[in-house]
């Protein structure tokens, strides 16, 4: 098993990339082990995500070592179906209303910055070191990379990264917007793990609208778009987790979001 999901009674689902001697590098297994585990979370009551890796690295991307047996045609149907599921696991993650937390450390290359950028809140140690790798290998992005890199920090530095291949410590990735914030590598399992049990107890439906209507709006028209918060925002208000988030306002309580089953 190189994958393991963890759903608590809270609702946290806990998703370990579980090859650490391989520096959780992505082969079949694992990016089905990946897609399995998204699927998991889309079934089950799930209310936020914590992501993780193993390991002194979180993910040093795809699997050469299994890729390099294999060539030609063979070597193409593999990386299809590797890439297959492991988007197929983005595209559910995405999907859901849970948001996603992500904590890593060590190396992230390749796959593994798809990943760290697929979370709505990525927590890096000051250990963490961003290579984008592809190219060094004569490779192109997979993992939503080149789709998710321009948009957190811009299509000239995207580009600067996915060409150059440079390394880039976690202080920079956060000054440029790759993640949320650093902190220190003996906090960082500590600090994740506050901040999804923060996201489990608040408004998982809202939590998934906003995240729906950020990706949306990086590539709709104004005006559309503001249609789109109106129905969203009604929709939410008229929604059980909106009345009790006015009530406990009103009342000077906090809310009590946690006893509203999140949708499945």
């Amino acid at each position: 098993m190189s994958v393991d999901i963890n759903i608590r009674p809270d609702g946290l689902a806990r998703v370990t990339l579980l090859r650490a001697e391989a520096g959780n590098a992505i082969d079949l297994e694992t990016a089905r082990g990946l897609l399995e585990a998204a699927r998991t979370c889309e079934r089950e009551p799930v209310r936020a995500v914590l992501l993780t890796g193993e390991g002194r690295s979180f993910c040093v991307g795809g699997d050469l070592r299994e890729f390099s047996r294999l060539s030609g045609e063979a070597l193409e149907k593999h990386l299809i179906a590797v890439t297959d599921a492991l988007h197929d696991a983005l595209r559910t993650f995405a999907a859901i209303d849970a948001p996603m937390v992500a904590a890593v450390q060590g190396a992230v290359a390749g796959a593994g910055i798809g990943l760290a950028a697929a979370a709505d809140v990525t927590l890096a140690a000051d250990n963490a070191v961003f290579t984008a790798a592809y190219t060094g290998i004569g490779y192109s992005p997979d993992a939503g990379v080149s789709w998710s890199l321009p948009r957190l920090i811009g299509p000239k530095r995207a580009l600067d990264l996915l060409l150059t291949n440079r390394r880039v410590p976690a202080t920079e990735a956060a000054a440029l917007g790759l993640v949320s914030r650093v902190v220190a590598p003996d906090r960082l399992a500590a600090e994740a793990e506050r901040t999804a049990e923060t996201l489990c107890q608040g408004p998982t439906a809202a939590f998934g609208a906003t995240r729906r209507l950020v990706a949306a709006g990086l590539t709709s028209e104004l005006s559309a778009h503001l249609d789109r918060e109106a129905r969203a925002l009604a929709a939410a208000a008229a929604s059980e987790a909106g009345r009790e988030g006015v009530a406990a306002f009103l009342a000077k309580r906090a809310p009590a979001y946690s006893r509203i089953a999140p949708r499945t």
